[in-house]
């Protein structure tokens, strides 16, 4: 066969049969129901031997629409004369002998567990994707519904961190963010980071002048996990025990501060002194609450690693 592509004029004057359609269509969209999971499940159990799908329900199966229209659709199940309970479920099944798609029951066998789904991706056969699935116990006069539909998804969408974004998300959606390598999940509420670029090493800023590096004092963000490392030597006084207020060692970059709350690290100096860092909101890296004086020469080293909120 040559190669072809459709609709052209130079491919059956533009005509195009139900399965180039498909071929066409099927990544459209994802395969499943159009909304959320917050929506009201789309299948009920009915009166009796029964189950109701809900109006109003959109989906895509391959890339055919399928709506159930304005009035509630109820689907017959099948009676259960055996001793065993039986599981059928609730589908929507594109049939390629007339390229419709239906809401259909596929029967279950008794004690052999759910049904297998058919997903045939020929020209023929059909296509079957699931709403929900129905336990109907030995000898029952109702059934019980558990709800499986599932839902199309959306697609990762490129923008900037500060320009290009839809103003209007909708839950699941995903976008990457070209200007600072954040790919980026709209939770219903806000904007979630899933995973960032891991970037070079940042400097810390500095703190008070009785302390320089015997170090770098650095840090680097991966994703939303921090960590920062520093080498501290105490010069022209004694750091004293009774300071109240402590010590700024260095200030953190705007870009790894957790603003939400202070971070808590313990530390060790080279005299044996220990003492409690803070990381705090504003940026500032503290050492307080020390067990004694911390005499000139002496070093505090330190690693540290926290979340972003």
């Amino acid at each position: 066969m040559a190669q072809a592509s459709w609709p052209s004029p130079a491919h059956n004057n533009r005509a195009v049969t139900d399965a180039e359609y498909e071929h066409m269509a099927a990544r459209f969209s994802d395969n499943g129901v159009y909304g959320d999971p917050t929506d009201t499940p789309v299948v009920s159990a009915g009166i009796g031997l029964s189950v109701d799908i809900r109006p109003n329900v959109d989906a895509s199966v391959r890339g055919h629409a399928w709506t159930s229209g304005t009035s509630t659709v109820t689907l017959a199940v099948a009676a259960n004369p055996s001793g065993s309970t039986r599981t059928d479920r609730a589908i929507l099944r594109l049939d390629r002998s007339d390229w419709t798609v239906r809401a259909v029951i596929k029967q279950g066998t008794p004690g052999s567990g759910v049904p297998t789904l058919t997903q045939q991706t020929s020209d023929t056969g059909v296509y079957e994707i699931l709403l929900a699935n129905i336990t109907v116990l030995a000898g029952a006069t109702s059934v019980t519904v558990t709800r499986g539909e599932r839902y199309v998804g959306t697609r990762i969408r490129p923008c900037t961190s500060t320009s290009l974004t839809d103003p209007n998300p909708v839950l699941g959606e995903l976008r990457w963010e070209t200007d600072t390598g954040r790919l980026r999940l709209y939770d219903g509420t806000s904007l979630r980071t899933i995973y960032e670029s891991s970037p070079a090493e940042i400097s810390l800023g500095a703190g008070f002048s009785s302390w320089i590096d015997e170090g770098q004092a650095v840090g680097q963000r991966s994703g939303n996990v921090v960590s920062l490392r520093i080498s501290k030597r105490r010069v022209g006084s004694t750091f004293n025990a009774t300071d109240p207020d402590g010590s700024k060692l260095a200030t953190v970059p705007s870009s790894l501060r957790n603003t939400s709350r202070n971070q808590y690290f313990a530390c060790t100096f080279s005299n044996g002194v220990t003492g409690r860092v803070e990381l705090r909101g504003d940026g500032g890296m503290w050492v307080r609450m020390l067990s004694g004086n911390v005499t000139v020469g002496h070093t505090v080293s330190l690693t540290m690693t926290y979340l972003l909120n």
